[in-house]
């Protein structure tokens, strides 16, 4: 429980007592309580979404290494010439200029 012992629980809890006193200790036991059942709560949540997105992620990383793959392969076009994705076509401008 956190390196915390029994010894040094006992000393904690007489020293919240001291300075809280007796009758706001219940008070601020049931709101730390409260507290602390909200951030499981939450925990839990935010595990479960995970674990959902999780199989989502693999599947974007499979189509992702795929897509990459296939990026690699040259492109052919119906008279076995290769072609380069890579270029952009000329501009307008280059084209008039060559007229």
């Amino acid at each position: 429980m956190f390196g915390i012992g029994f010894p040094e629980l006992l000393m904690i809890l007489v020293v919240a007592l001291l300075v809280i006193g007796p009758k706001k200790l219940p008070d601020l036991a049931k709101t730390l309580g409260k507290g602390l059942a909200e951030f499981r709560k939450a925990t839990e949540d935010l595990k479960d979404t995970v674990y959902q997105q999780e199989p989502a992620n693999e599947v974007k990383a499979e189509q992702t290494a795929k897509q990459r793959q296939i990026a690699k392969l040259p492109l052919t076009s119906g008279n076995d010439e290769t072609v380069n994705v890579k270029e952009k076509p000329d501009d307008q401008g280059s084209e008039k200029a060559s007229e």
